[in-house]
């Protein structure tokens, strides 16, 4: 069993940690124990409680009724407001409770109304990415576990594919082509898939390589498919200053073909975007960049120079 400080769970559920000291002393909703040294700390039950009565609490209950409910109450009123479409920060909340608690049936049924009412491109944008931000910074903190920031990453990575599968099955694909990839030691793979869906879904055709993919891997590939388009991501590694050799071996390899990139690693060492190579500053330019890419023309979206 985890063990949580106050400032975790703070963290975790937004709740101040004055506030969930009020509430204890007031009405006794939760009782910590407490070190040999006197510092609280609080168990997984603790948890899921507080999270339970704070996306409640934000959705309008006032805390002395919620202290009120029987726990199947509690229940049945957060079961409510997960299949709401509710605002995005108790959604937000619901989906933090569902991954510490590793509900894959909850988690799925919030996302999935999300998706019916708002479309995937929306949820991904609006939903998951500010979940995985926000799993992401509890997880290099120590407040949820390896294994939970896991049991999340894969079920978003299930709805992406789920939703490039749909794409895959309704028209071929003939327009401008493709070809996503992550350098050894990147981890930004559900970035990537979600690129290969926004692509396929434009009526482009994507070949998507994953990641962990060497310098001869990638050569290889051309001699398969040779892409208008490749695009990666590179935060994580390259650290020693190695990335401009890698982007001049990538771009010789692939002279004919057009390197877009993004991460923090090109963005930190000040790598350029120049001819038949456009540096994006965010996930947002990419798409925009999508945007603009004709399905049949030659012609650029915009002057690589002027970026």
């Amino acid at each position: 069993m985890a063990i949580y400080s106050i400032k975790d769970i703070e963290k975790l559920t937004g709740i101040k940690a004055h506030t969930l000291r009020v509430w204890e002393q007031r009405y006794g909703i939760i009782k910590p124990e407490r070190t040999e040294t006197n510092i609280r700390f609080y168990n997984d039950d603790d948890l899921r409680k507080v999270m339970n009565i704070a996306l409640l609490n934000r959705n309008g209950i006032k805390i002395s009724k919620i202290v009120k409910m029987q726990p199947g109450e509690i229940q049945e009123h957060v079961a409510t407001f997960t299949t709401m479409n509710t605002e995005l920060a108790a959604q937000l909340d619901a989906l933090s409770l569902s991954v510490v608690e590793m509900d894959e049936y909850k988690f799925n049924k919030i996302i999935q109304v999300h998706i019916d009412q708002n479309g995937f491109a929306d949820t991904m944008i609006n939903v998951l990415f500010p979940l995985i931000e926000k799993l992401n910074l509890l997880w290099l903190t120590g407040s949820i576990t390896p294994v939970q920031e896991v049991f999340m990453t894969n079920l978003v990575k299930q709805k992406i594919l789920t939703a490039v599968d749909k794409e895959s099955a309704t028209i071929p694909r003939v327009g401008k082509k493709f070809l996503l990839f992550l350098p050894q030691g990147e981890r930004q793979e559900l970035t990537l898939l979600y690129l290969h869906f926004l692509i396929k879904s434009r009526g482009f055709q994507s070949i998507y390589l994953g990641n962990e993919l060497s310098v001869a891997d990638l050569t290889d590939a051309k001699k398969f498919s040779e892409p208008d388009y490749l695009f990666s991501i590179i935060t994580e590694t390259h650290t020693d200053g190695s990335l401009p050799l890698y982007i001049k071996t990538i771009r010789e390899n692939f002279s004919k073909s057009h390197f877009l990139m993004t991460g923090y690693q090109p963005l930190s060492q000040g790598v350029n975007s120049e001819e038949k190579l456009t540096v994006f500053k965010s996930l947002q330019e990419a798409i925009d960049f999508l945007d603009l890419v004709g399905p049949s023309t030659d012609e650029e979206p915009f002057p690589s120079k002027s970026r």
